[in-house]
């Protein structure tokens, strides 16, 4: 199991936000809509301006941790691991390893240095496939970070479509010509955050593991 606690970052500057990013969640990105399957408990205002969810699969967590980059002003901390259950329904109230482990992570997140690294952390219960998983996100985290505003908005266009949109789609809907949009997701390496947002789930599935299973786990993935 996977628990995101995501904390607040400057809310003495900029105000308490939570109720503000609960509607954006749900405006947007992986959480949009209807649940999606893997979400166990949604994100909750757990104490202050702290939030807190539960997933089930590792590729929503990989997917709702760069979401809330992409947002920004957020610490994002994952905890990978056993749960205590049953679960309660409130995300606040459960308890177990993933949940030690989430909130060692959001820690770390607010502390990381430099600050120009995007402030997401890794813990679980393989420590070493954990600080792997993390090195993968905070790539993926600095690439989306230094796109240009045209790219972010061309990469936003078809993350929201499930890629499902076709290029001269885009360009007309942005008034540009399919060759920009094309030269945008090259600049934005979108190809590559594509291709490289599994291998970050697999990592991370594996951190969860008790650290006698991930070697058969190995295994059997290069199988």
């Amino acid at each position: 199991m996977y628990v995101l606690t995501v904390d607040q970052e400057g809310s003495r500057r900029t105000g308490d936000r939570v109720d503000q990013l609960l509607d954006r969640l749900a405006a947007s990105g992986p959480l949009a809509g209807a649940a999606p399957p893997g979400l166990t408990r949604p994100f909750e205002r757990t104490a202050g301006d702290e939030v807190q969810a539960v997933v089930a699969e590792p590729r929503l967590a990989v997917d709702v941790a760069l979401h809330l980059l992409d947002l920004g002003g957020w610490s994002v901390g994952i905890g990978a691991g056993p749960v205590d259950e049953p679960l309660p329904a409130s995300a606040r109230a459960g308890s177990g390893q993933a949940f030690v482990l989430a909130r060692e992570a959001v820690e770390a997140a607010k502390a990381r240095r430099p600050r120009t690294s995007p402030p997401v952390v890794v813990r679980g219960m393989r420590r070493d496939v954990a600080a792997e998983a993390d090195a993968v996100l905070v790539l993926l985290g600095t690439v989306a970070s230094r796109r240009s505003p045209a790219g972010r908005e061309v990469v936003r266009r078809l993350r929201e479509s499930g890629g499902a949109v076709r290029q001269e789609d885009l360009a007309a809907a942005l008034g540009v010509s399919q060759q920009a949009i094309s030269e945008r997701l090259r600049v934005a390496l979108w190809a590559e955050e594509v291709a490289a947002r599994p291998a970050a789930a697999r990592l991370l599935g594996l951190a969860a593991l008790p650290p006698d299973d991930a070697p058969r786990a190995d295994r059997e993935g290069a199988a």
